[in-house]
């Protein structure tokens, strides 16, 4: 029998973890997690469960019904990751803040198509379309072009073309676009 250790060092070295504190200053305060085998096999009886006990299943979890048109394969994709968010945890707090600031960019229509992309207020876009510069000013609230505020770089390029465009693969801003930029450069 291994003999108790007191100091956190000979714990470490002893191939034992370090105790982990909550914020209430106690490790043991934690709550466990599942057996993974545990949470593997309820996950796998939800594909042997009927689609009305599915439903019920979401009733208990969301106290109400599921959305309708809801197929039986994304009810049981819905359900396995409740099971894996209730026994491993959710999101991080971080990751939730910047989901909803990039849905709410979205719902602004102010987010760029790569949310990596990230335009600063004062860039200059400038597209040559049939032999006339068009040049677009970003600003923080959108697009000025020819005097005039767009919120989305598609009216602008539409506005140019005369036809539907994406914004931003007109004004080259997509990998796809600065690809083909690139091979014309290259010619």
């Amino acid at each position: 029998m291994k003999p108790a250790f007191n100091d956190a060092s000979a714990r470490q070295r002893a191939g034992e973890p370090w105790p982990l504190r909550r914020r209430n200053g106690h490790r043991h305060d934690r709550p466990r997690r599942p057996d993974v085998t545990e949470v593997e096999r309820q996950i796998a009886g939800l594909a042997d469960r009927s689609t009305q006990d599915l439903r019920v299943a979401w009733r208990q979890l969301h106290r109400t019904g599921p959305p309708l048109g809801l197929s039986r394969d994304l009810l049981i994709r819905a359900l396995a990751n409740q099971l894996q968010e209730q026994s491993y945890g959710g999101v991080s707090r971080v990751l939730r803040g910047r989901l909803q600031s990039l849905a709410a960019a979205s719902d602004k229509a102010t987010m760029a198509v790569d949310p990596g992309l990230v335009l600063k207020t004062g860039t200059t876009l400038v597209r040559q379309w049939r032999g006339h510069a068009h040049t677009v000013l970003v600003c923080e609230d959108g697009f000025e072009y020819e005097g005039q505020r767009y919120r989305s770089l598609s009216v602008i390029a539409e506005r140019i073309t005369g036809a539907h465009w994406s914004g931003p693969r007109f004004f080259g801003l997509t990998p796809h676009a600065r690809a083909l930029a690139g091979a014309k450069a290259d010619r």
